[in-house]
């Protein structure tokens, strides 16, 4: 009978194991939570200034791309004027 028990006994811890939660379980959670957030942080933050920089580095192309077309027009103005000067000098 007494083997009986043992058994029984053991039977309930496997199928019932009761986990208490001390003081070293709750300082592996908290060193898991500081290497998580030591590797996670990083990240997101590296993330996020390549993104504001890639908005900047696109309006800046956008800037570069107008006063580029505004120069050609500008060059080309420049360029019709000299040409009805010239033909007026020709004619004077």
């Amino acid at each position: 009978m007494d083997e009986k028990n043992e058994l029984l006994d053991e039977l309930e811890v496997v199928l019932n194991p009761n986990r208490l939660l001390d003081f070293t379980f709750y300082l592996y959670i908290i060193l898991v939570l500081l290497l998580v957030s030591i590797f996670a942080f990083p990240k997101i933050y590296i993330q996020q200034q390549i993104y504001f920089k890639s908005r900047e580095i696109a309006k800046l192309k956008v800037e570069y791309d107008t006063l580029k077309e505004e120069n050609r027009l500008i060059t080309a103005s420049i360029e019709s004027i000299k040409f009805q000067n010239h033909i007026l000098d020709t004619l004077f």
